[in-house]
């Protein structure tokens, strides 16, 4: 008795310092969502090339979780996700001598390595708890990503005040706190390594790509978080272009749209150990569906000619109303992040780390491609909600598969069961 509640207490402490740890992590690797205005406005930059600066940690942070996914499944955790965290530090300090638009391009691409701790963090709590509560400690791990919420509060604040050179100062300062901090609370894993973990090599890896379940989950992934990271990265620009926001304040309402949804993973979680995955999933697109196509339509004066003369109507969001529909869609896909990965846990209980590797390395290439998407579409349309409309077919999509693989085969397979019944 005395080692299984020693063992429930070190478990507790790992999740809690894991956490904290991808919270920092997430806070660094959205950083240039916010220091991108001021830095754009500097060197003169386009839409595209904004997107471009801000999106670049995500491509790296996504291209490093397939590896990391395998090494968590063969060795410590808690090492690699120091490890991250560590080669960031000094490149968030070389930010204060950027000149140049390649400077900003070259450090963002090792800053953003701290992405990849998710693929690490994700097996690494999972083996501390039992498979009836794996879905919650995911869950509240991935609750990390609270910490886009808080760089959008934090940042604009230093920014304000003191320029936007103090933030990756600051954030270089916290990030070595947080490094002594987890490494004194965390412990190795527990878990011995599987069999399936040894044998699975990257070319194996590679080959989940191939397979239909892992590549239904990299597309519903690549919504809710894909989507996510995107609308992190995007909103303040969204606010201060559509609604004439000064950046304090768009920052303030951005924070309301994406801290509800980072907080809310771990009930996320919770559901879908209780209500299942696919359930759980099923419905987080369909709401992400409702909100997208009311967040697409863009702002529309229509004329209607009648016999007393033109009938005037205004159609488009407020910012209130944007704000609640965007903190509905970032709760919606909290909850299937959270039931994406009971999928996997499900499925591929022995390989986790390989699997979440693979998965959250497309949905974090997707979040890399919607920003600089975003940028591309704005420069030629000028129309801002067209970040939406991207993002509307995108749910179409998964929600046409995930009827066509899930719900329509189960039908198929029952119809013919009862036939021969």
């Amino acid at each position: 008795m005395p080692s299984k509640l020693r063992h429930r207490r070190q478990a507790w402490l790992v999740l809690i310092a894991s956490t904290l740890a991808f919270t920092v992590c997430f806070m660094v690797w959205m950083m240039f969502g916010v220091i991108s205005i001021p830095v754009g406005k500097l060197l003169e930059l386009s839409a595209t090339e904004v997107g471009l600066m801000m999106a670049l940690p995500i491509l790296t942070g996504s291209l490093v979780r397939m590896p990391l996914g395998l090494w968590a499944d063969r060795g410590d955790g808690r090492r690699l996700m120091m490890c991250m965290l560590a080669l960031a530090i000094p490149a968030l300090w070389s930010l204060t001598f950027a000149t140049a638009y390649w400077h900003f391009l070259l450090a963002g691409g090792v800053i953003g390595l701290v992405g990849g701790v998710f693929a690490i963090g994700t097996p690494y709590v999972a083996h501390w708890f039992d498979r009836s509560e794996q879905g919650m400690a995911m869950g509240v791990f991935g609750a990390g990503n609270v910490g886009a919420a808080l760089n959008q509060l934090v940042a604009p604040v230093l920014l304000v005040g003191f320029g936007w050179v103090l933030v990756p100062q600051m954030y270089a300062a916290l990030g070595v706190r947080t490094l002594l901090l987890c490494w004194a609370l965390s412990y190795p894993s527990p878990a011995p390594v599987p069999a399936a973990a040894h044998a699975m090599t990257w070319r194996r890896q590679a080959r989940l790509l191939l397979e239909p379940k892992v590549l239904r989950y990299c597309q519903y992934y690549s919504v809710v978080f894909g989507g996510f990271v995107a609308l992190a990265l995007w909103l303040v620009q969204h606010y201060v272009g559509e609604y004439g926001l000064n950046i304090r304040n768009a920052a303030l309402l951005a924070v309301l749209s994406t801290l509800p949804g980072g907080l809310m993973r771990g009930v996320g979680g919770v559901l879908a150990d209780r209500y299942g995955a696919h359930s759980v999933t099923w419905w987080v697109l369909w709401v992400s569906w409702i909100c997208l196509f009311l967040l697409s339509y863009p702002p529309t004066d229509l004329v209607i000619h009648t016999d007393g003369g033109g009938l005037s109507l205004q159609l488009g969001l407020g910012v209130r109303w944007f704000t609640v529909l965007v903190m509905v869609l970032g709760i919606a896909w909290s909850f299937g992040r959270a039931s994406v990965f009971k999928y996997i846990s499900e499925d591929y209980p022995d390989s986790i780390g390989a699997v979440t590797g693979v998965v959250s390395m497309v949905g974090g290439l997707a979040g890399f491609a919607l920003p600089v998407l975003f940028g591309m579409l704005l420069d030629a349309t000028g129309i801002r909600s067209s970040a939406f409309m991207v993002l509307y077919a995108w749910v179409w999509l998964s929600l046409i598969w995930m009827y066509w693989a899930e719900m329509r085969r189960t039908d198929v397979v029952q119809r013919k069961a009862d036939a021969r019944g």
